[in-house]
């Protein structure tokens, strides 16, 4: 599933096409992706002019000068697709712009969701609701860290990918950034030294914006409106990696299943 860096990748991606532009057509091929789409979702948007474009979590937002807000879900296999040359087949939804761009959201398991609310309210909606500070911003950081895993039992990557306590983290970062601080996966978010904790705090942001400027990770689905593939990939220190050796100390990358997810790590570089 995308997360913050290919959902960020995304929505700059965007940027240049919708930014400022007016809708002059959105069609609906079908009701409904994970959920329903919403009824009006054409007549809302249509003559609608796109005042913004950013990202919550994994979530991409295009605010409009109607007062609303379209909220993006990827899902498992979601692109939008810039200027294709034709229909796909699974193009479920079709976005045309005064500046005579398309775009298409495909998603061939239908994972993913469009919802259209007001932008007064968007903070309040489900997907959004309760959701923690940005890794990218302005708030997070070592304190914020310490308070989260203080006194904790469960597993410093549980913690990491509880979207209470920070926004946007997915298995793949969450591997990486454990990696870069030193800290094995299951360690106990409570017992995790300060040292270790001052490293995994300067070592999430620094990862997640190697992987935005590799133009996120391509492992199946994910590309770029324009068809770019990411490559961060290629860079995986851990990740994926089962079998083969640390690229600082040569001992052989393990993996461990966490609640249903594969965690891989240095045996020797983490613990």
């Amino acid at each position: 599933m995308p997360e913050l860096p290919e959902v960020e990748t995304v929505m700059r991606g965007l940027a240049p096409v919708w930014q400022g532009q007016r809708f002059t057509q959105v069609v609906a091929h079908r009701p409904d992706l994970r959920r329903p789409l919403p009824q009006d979702l054409g007549q809302r948007l249509t003559g609608a002019v796109v005042t913004g474009l950013s990202r919550r979590a994994k979530y991409g937002l295009v605010e409009t000068d109607r007062g609303d807000t379209l909220i993006i879900h990827l899902g498992m296999s979601g692109r939008m697709r810039v200027d294709p040359e034709s229909r796909a087949r699974h193009d479920h939804v079709v976005f045309a712009t005064a500046n005579g761009r398309v775009v298409a959201f495909n998603d061939a398991r239908r994972f993913g969701s469009l919802d259209l609310v007001p932008t007064e309210s968007a903070a309040a909606h489900p997907l959004l609701a309760g959701i923690g500070p940005e890794p990218l911003g302005p708030d997070f950081g070592v304190a914020l860290l310490a308070r989260a895993f203080a006194d904790r039992l469960a597993p410093a990557k549980a913690l990491l990918l509880d979207q209470r306590l920070i926004a946007g983290l997915g298995n793949i970062y969450v591997c990486e950034a454990l990696f870069r601080a030193g800290i094995h996966p299951e360690t106990p978010g409570g017992q995790v030294p300060t040292a270790r904790l001052k490293r995994l705090a300067a070592a999430i942001p620094v990862v997640l914006e190697d992987a935005i400027a590799a133009g996120g990770s391509t492992l199946r689905d994910h590309a770029a409106p324009d068809g770019t593939l990411g490559y961060f990939q290629k860079d995986f220190a851990v990740y994926g990696r089962e079998g083969q050796g640390c690229g600082t100390c040569g001992t052989v990358i393990a993996r461990i299943v966490q609640s249903g997810r594969s965690s891989f790590f240095c045996p020797r570089c983490q613990r």
